[in-house]
């Protein structure tokens, strides 16, 4: 959510903001696209409230949206916004080698925009938590974001939420934020065809990572620092970013738009319920949430489940993944009992502990399935799927028979709007395609979409080595099973990883903000000034 550089107060991720604008820079020419002007920014000056409900007074510049490739498809989404601190609390502060927060705000892989940012935090998703994009496209595109398009009611939950506390945080704590708008797989040109579905957002956050560091000395911050956040399919990408940095299966792409000549590999990688592992995505979900009822009180096709169970047992068997904290093999078997034990009681344990006395006795006695002794909480995994209750999404999840999830837009190309992805999927159709096996280019483009691809099928040495992934439990827009696998091949790799869930917490939810702010001060070194 945007606020324009006008005095006045609002609340953006559960913190209080003041704003107002002055001291405005213009911009010198340059005759290279891709070189930053340090001097084009506005000095703005915000008060922005941490966690601990300790107000800062924030003054920083502001670089307003500025196109990151040389040939952009559509500057309206091509382009980045920058902040960097000059001063907290009456002190100067120099940012100039502060740690990078790259923040995307893109949601249900709809387009993101910073075109018409006034300040920071300005961007966000179309249909998503945030401003929907405005601006003009270039003259190819006729056509935005639809409400018609599939998925754009909610299939996929467009929030990008989390990431707006996360660049207020870390203002106050004197990073440098930078925050990449995206194409998006609503958008079309004046032809009718789609130029925002895959790999079109990876791609593009990948040329905003080039142009930063392509600007090292001359944009702020330590462009060797860059730590990215995102949630939702914003979460995913972030995912991506971190595990296929400086891959040269992008390289025709990236090419194409005019990326700098630069690396695109970042240092940490933040990630919030990403929707990601598409093409295992349905067996996944099936996994987790086919015994529970929708919304509506029935039982989704067992048929359909139990198919798509089995496929993901196959899947779960073949990463030959070991669990953290010493589990051993994972595997469909035994993925519930290590995710109770190694995830979903200890985060009931950390909510119930935070609860007063008399808060915790109310909550235990409404939820009788646990059994609460000496600071632990334990509980079946069966027991726990019937605490979370209905499951959001109908069977298949997310490579839909009759085309109408927005992962299948996602995958759209040319004039056609929306794709299967899966094998299971193709030959399931509903809709009377001709074919029923997915289009010659869906295999390379999931590689291109697949942080685990990259992790698993090639072990990318260029990959972040820092990652925090955050996931509510009552989180139905996936399966639980999704985060657990990525930071198990992490940790099996050797990578530090941070990962936990929050307890009762749906899709988009981002409790514990200013922990990870003091993160990123953690892993890269930084040592000035940061938020609580």
């Amino acid at each position: 959510m945007g606020i324009g550089a006008t005095a006045g107060v609002a609340a953006v991720g559960g913190i209080a903001l003041s704003a107002n604008a002055s001291d405005s820079k213009t911009s010198s020419s340059s005759s290279d696209a891709l070189v930053f002007d340090p001097d084009a920014y506005t000095k703005l000056t915000k008060t922005i409230t941490d966690t601990e409900g300790t107000e800062h007074k924030v003054v920083y510049h502001f670089w307003k949206a500025i196109t990151y490739v040389a040939k952009p498809v559509d500057a309206t989404y091509q382009s980045l916004i920058v902040s960097a601190p000059v001063e907290i609390d009456g002190k100067a502060v120099d940012a100039s080698n502060a740690p990078i927060l790259f923040a995307n705000s893109v949601g249900g892989y709809l387009p993101a925009s910073v075109a018409t940012a006034t300040e920071v935090g300005g961007g966000g998703s179309a249909m998503g938590g945030g401003a929907a994009p405005s601006g003009a496209p270039s003259a190819s595109a006729s056509t935005s974001a639809s409400a018609s398009a599939p998925g754009a009611n909610g299939n996929t939950n467009a929030t990008g939420g989390a990431t707006s506390s996360n660049q207020l945080l870390a203002l106050a704590a004197g990073y440098v934020v930078i925050e990449p708008g995206a194409r998006g797989r609503t958008l079309k040109n004046s032809g009718g065809e789609y130029y925002g579905t895959a790999p079109a957002a990876i791609v593009d956050l990948k040329a905003a990572v080039r142009y930063v560091k392509s600007n090292k000395g001359r944009i702020p911050g330590n462009v060797e620092r860059i730590v990215s956040a995102g949630t939702s399919a914003g979460g995913a990408l972030s995912s991506l970013l971190g595990a296929s940095g400086d891959s040269p299966v992008y390289d025709k792409y990236l090419k194409e738009i005019g990326a700098a000549d630069a690396s695109d590999a970042i240092f940490a990688t933040g990630a919030w319920c990403p929707i990601t592992d598409l093409e295992h995505a349905d067996g996944a979900y099936e996994w987790n949430w086919g015994a529970n009822d929708l919304s509506t009180g029935k039982l989704v096709d067992q048929t359909v489940s139990k198919a798509l169970q089995a496929q993901f047992a196959e899947y779960q068997a073949g990463l030959k993944l070991r669990g953290l904290g010493g589990f051993g093999p994972l595997s469909a078997r035994n993925l519930d009992e290590y995710m109770v034990e190694q995830y979903l009681q200890p985060s009931a344990a950390t909510y119930l502990a935070a609860l007063s006395d008399s808060a915790r006795e109310t909550y235990l006695k409404a939820n009788t399935f646990i059994t609460w002794s000496d600071g632990k909480a334990t509980f079946t995994w069966a027991d726990f799927l019937t605490h979370v209750g209905a499951r959001k999404k109908d069977t298949p999840a997310f490579d839909a028979f009759d085309l109408s999830a927005g992962e299948n837009n996602e995958f759209g190309a040319g004039t056609t709007l929306a794709r299967h992805f899966t094998a299971y999927g193709a030959k399931n159709d509903s809709t009377g395609l001709s074919s029923k096996r997915v289009a010659s280019d869906i295999p390379a483009k999931l590689d291109l979409m697949n942080p685990m691809h990259h992790l698993v099928a090639k072990v990318n040495p260029n990959r972040s080595k820092h990652w925090w992934i955050r996931l509510g439990t009552k989180d139905s827009d996936t399966s639980l099973t999704v985060a657990a696998n990525l930071a198990a091949r992490l940790d099996n790799l050797g990578d530090d990883v941070n990962h936990l869930y929050y307890w009762d917490e749906g899709h988009g939810a981002n409790t514990d903000p200013g922990d990870f702010i003091t993160w990123i001060a953690q892993v890269t070194g930084h040592k000035a000034k940061r938020a609580k």
